[in-house]
C-alpha cells in the first residue's frame, strides 16, 4: 500500500514538472532559469598581445563591443536567432560549446542576413562567414557555414566588416549574471570582469 502511494506521488510530481517545462518552453510562463547575457569585445589580433603572444585584456580600445544573448544549451543553440525579426548593430547572439571543434551553422527559419564569427578556444577569431537568409521556398538547412570554434558569435550582416573584425583578432567574453548588468565596464560587482571559460 505504501509503495503504491509513493508510486502515485512520484507519477504526479513527474507530470507536474513535465507540464511546467512544457509551459515554459511554449512561452506561456516565464522560465525560472532566465536568459543569460554577455558582452563580447573584439580586439585587433596584432596589437592585443604581450611579448609572449598572450592576450592582454584591457590594453586598448576594442574594435567592436557586442551585447549578446547567450545560447548555451542544445535547444537554445538549435533555435538560435530564428525567433528574432532582426538585430541592431552592437547586438547579437553568442553560441557556447563545451570544446573547440569544426562547427556548421545553418540559416534555419531565418528572416534576415547575419555575419557568423567563429572563435577558437584560445579566443581568436578563426573564420567569418557572411550568411544570407533563405529565399521564399528555400530550405535554410541548405545554407551551411562552417568554422573551427568553441564559441560562435552572430551579428547583423555587414557588422563584422564595418567594425573591422578579422581572422586572428582576439575576443573577450564577459558573462553578465541574470539580473545584474555592468555599467562601469568592470563586471557586475565593480571588480574585474569574469571572463567566461566553460
Amino acid at each position: 500500500m505504501a509503495l503504491e502511494r509513493t508510486s502515485k506521488a512520484v507519477l504526479v510530481l513527474a507530470v507536474v514538472v513535465l507540464g511546467a517545462v512544457l509551459l515554459a518552453q511554449a512561452g506561456l510562463v516565464s522560465a525560472p532559469w532566465g536568459d543569460d547575457r554577455a558582452e563580447v569585445r573584439v580586439f585587433d589580433g596584432d596589437d592585443h598581445a604581450d611579448a609572449d603572444g598572450d592576450a592582454t585584456p584591457g590594453s586598448e580600445e576594442p574594435k567592436a563591443t557586442v551585447h549578446v544573448e547567450v545560447a548555451d544549451t542544445w535547444n537554445e543553440r538549435y533555435t538560435g536567432l530564428s525567433n528574432h525579426d532582426s538585430l541592431e548593430d552592437g547586438e547579437g547572439m553568442l553560441f557556447v560549446h563545451d570544446d573547440e571543434a569544426e562547427r556548421t551553422y545553418v540559416m534555419r527559419e531565418m528572416d534576415f542576413d547575419i555575419d557568423i564569427v567563429f572563435i577558437g578556444a584560445d579566443r581568436e577569431i578563426t573564420a567569418i562567414e557572411h550568411a544570407r537568409a533563405p529565399e521564399p521556398g528555400e530550405d535554410g538547412e541548405d545554407l551551411q557555414y562552417s568554422g573551427e570554434a568553441k564559441w560562435v558569435l552572430e551579428v547583423p550582416r555587414g557588422y563584422a566588416n564595418e567594425t573591422g573584425m578579422a581572422v586572428g583578432d582576439t575576443v573577450e567574453i564577459d558573462i553578465e549574471p541574470e539580473g545584474e548588468r555592468a555599467d562601469d565596464g568592470n563586471g557586475a560587482d565593480g571588480g574585474q570582469p569574469a571572463y567566461f571559460d566553460s
